[in-house]
Parts: C-alpha cells; structure tokens; sequence
C-alpha cells in the first residue's frame, strides 16, 4: 500500500521519540521512502545517525543549512512528501503549529506546505489535558491535521492517562489507512469490543461473557473500506484485528477515558459488553474465605459510555454513534427503549439468551434498529454482519 509514497517525518523532542526508530523501520518495511526531520531536542534522544541509518536518508535539522537552502530546501522538502508525519508531536510542536509559528526546521515545513500532515501526540497526561492543548488540538483538526493517538497508559513520569505515544505499528495503520482507498477513507471511527472486567480484589473480577469476536469482525470491515479504526478493547479472547489504532483496557473507566481520548471520529460503535457496576470497596489484598459469612461487597455503578458518548456537543460528538444490546427477552423493544434513553443514532439488538449460542459463537442474528425502525437481519456469519453494518454506516456517512 505504501510503495513509492514518500512520508516526511518529523521527529519531536520526547522520551518517546525513540519509538520513531521502529516506525521507520516500519515505513521502509511496508515500501515507503522516509526523509527524517528531527527538532533540536529530538537529537537529545535519539541521534540523526541513527535515524538516517534506518531512512537510508539523511537526517534533517537545520533550517540554515546554506546547502539545503541554496535551492530552498525547506520548501522542496515540504513539496514534494505525499504525507507529513509529525511522531511524536510534543505539546511545544503542537502549540507552535497552531500559531503558525516558523522558528526552526520542523515548525517550517508544517507551514509551507500544502501536503496533508498527521501528528501522533506524546505528553504528559496534565499537558494533554490542559485547556491550551485542547485548543490547539482543535484548532490543528479544523486545519484539516488528523491525529493518531494518544493511547492511555503509564508514562516515563509515573503518572497514568491519555497521553502516551501510540504504538508505532498503530501510526503505520493510520499511514496506511490514509492512503487507503474505499468509502470509507478519510473517517476517523472508534469501536470497543470485548468485556470489561471490573476488579473484586487483585485475583478476582466481574465481567460479563463476551469473546470480542463481532466488535473485532466490525472493525476489520471498516478497515477494509479504508476507514481509520482506533480499536478500543477489554480483555478479548479472540486476536485483534490488523491496521487498527489497538488501545487495551481493563476496567469500564479505562475504555470511557480510552473513547475520550480517541475523540474526535466520524462515528462510533460500542461493541463492548461493558460490565453495569464495579465494586466500590474493591480490596487491595486477596480476600480471603473465612467462618465469619460472606464478605460485603458494595456495588457501584459504571460509566455509561454509549450514553456520554451520544450527549456531547454537536463539534465533539461523533455523526453516527451505533450502541449494542444484548438481550434475553422482549429484543426489539427493549433495544428501542435503550436508543431512545441513550440517546444515540442505531441500535445493534440480538438476542444472547441460552441455546443461541451467540454469545462466545461464530455466528449472529440481529435486529437493526434506527430512527426509521426495526430491520431483521438473518442469522449469519460475525463477520458477515459486520461486513454488512460496515456498508451501512459507508453508506449513512456519505
């Protein structure tokens, strides 16, 4: 997919900027040219020697080199990439895109050119979540930046959150994704999957019985129609799927701040079996069995994700937001009250009651429900449905 596409990457200053190294090799890999751009302080962490000796490039730093600049470098190097690739892209690299701002190599490539950009964020999570980033995050997106990442995770300073750089074969899936061709191309989509499992003490958990298997058919078809899949996932049974965006989580409030994080998207599907309720006085050792009774637990109730999701304001929420119901009883109406009390655009209703063997199974029967009512697919293949929901959204996306 990459053959003879040339990808600028520009490499900010950040502990993570060592990944850049893999991705790289990565890009060469999948048969892409790669001309390196490092900021000064991306040579505090990785050296261009190392850098141009993975690109078989050399490694560019200096806006005033008289060489380079005898013919415009900076303007050739700018010119003639199919894609700019900002990774990692520091909250400084960000800001100063935004403004427009031109004082060193990096920050003048981004603003003399007309080649579309993508920028993988890395940063502390208090800056990633600053108010002046946000904006600069939105003003980036309205100039037609798109963004791979952050994931969630610990990060270098001990702090956990949103904020860590995404994994280099994730921002290849983007790299792919963007030249990528089909009716989806160009969408941003977030899709869970799998169940949640919300901790009773550090050996034992609540979850409830889900494989991961339709959430992962869902988001390799919408890959497949060039769709660009931040796949956020609990603990799955089955593989995740190929040329995703790959977030991993555990608990119902690690997939809600995963879901934030990858906003915005052009549509989104809950296809995880989110567990209601945690344990609110969790223990921290092992409870053990005693004489005494049953140990007290207290039960809280989880974030509604699909709800929070569906509630946003018109320039974070996403177009098409399709939740899941899995149900024993009553399907289709009980699916229409939920799309009505969550307030989101479809439901995917099917019924998980015993002897259907769908839940943990290969194959599916749903009912699609929408504002226009209730169509009955037939039972098929996950990966079949998740093929034709795939066509649908192409289709209500435009």
């Amino acid at each position: 997919m990459l053959h003879d596409k040339r990808i600028l990457l520009i490499i900010g200053g950040g502990i993570a900027a060592y990944k850049s190294l893999e991705l790289i090799r990565l890009l060469r890999t999948a048969g892409a040219a790669v001309t390196p751009v490092m900021t000064r302080a991306a040579s505090e962490f990785v050296t261009p020697l190392s850098v141009a000796a993975l690109a078989g490039e050399k490694a560019y730093t200096d806006l005033f080199d008289l060489t380079d600049e005898a013919e415009m470098g900076h303007i050739q190097l700018s010119r003639v990439a199919d894609l700019i690739v900002v990774a990692p892209a520091t909250a400084d690299l960000m800001a100063k895109a935004a403004t427009g701002l031109a004082g060193d190599l990096a920050t003048t490539l981004l603003l003399a050119t007309d080649t579309p950009v993508m920028m993988a964020p890395a940063m502390n999570v208090r800056m990633w979540d600053h108010p002046a980033t946000q904006r600069n995050l939105a003003v980036l997106q309205g100039d037609g930046v798109s963004f791979v990442g952050p994931d969630v995770g610990d990060m270098a300073c001990g702090e956990h959150g949103p904020g860590r750089l995404a994994e280099p074969a994730a921002i290849l899936a983007a790299i792919q994704s963007h030249f990528a061709s089909g009716p989806l191309s160009g969408k941003h989509i977030i899709v869970t999957s799998g169940p949640t499992h919300e901790p009773i003490d550090p050996v034992r958990y609540i979850a409830n019985r889900s494989s991961g298997a339709q959430g992962t058919a869902i988001a390799q078809a919408l890959v497949a129609l060039g769709a660009q899949v931040t796949f956020v996932t609990g603990p799955a049974s089955v593989p995740p799927p190929t040329g995703v965006t790959l977030v991993k989580v555990e608990t119902a409030q690690q997939m809600k701040d995963a879901v934030m994080a990858a906003l915005p998207a052009q549509s989104a599907v809950f296809a995880a079996a989110v567990a209601d309720w945690r344990v609110a006085n969790a223990g921290t050792q092992k409870i053990k069995k005693t004489a005494g009774g049953l140990p007290a637990l207290e039960f809280a109730e989880n974030p509604d994700i699909l709800a929070t999701v569906s509630s946003l304001d018109a320039a974070m929420r996403p177009a098409l937001v399709v939740g899941f119901a899995a149900e024993t009883q009553d399907v289709t109406e009980l699916a229409r009250e939920k799309r009505a009390r969550k307030g989101c655009d479809w439901i995917v209703a099917n019924d998980v009651s015993d002897g259907t063997g769908i839940m943990g199974g290969t194959e599916n029967a749903v009912t699609l429900i929408t504002a226009k009512g209730a169509e009955d697919w037939p039972r098929m293949a996950k990966a079949a449905v998740a093929q034709r929901l795939a066509q649908r959204m192409a289709e209500a996306l435009g």
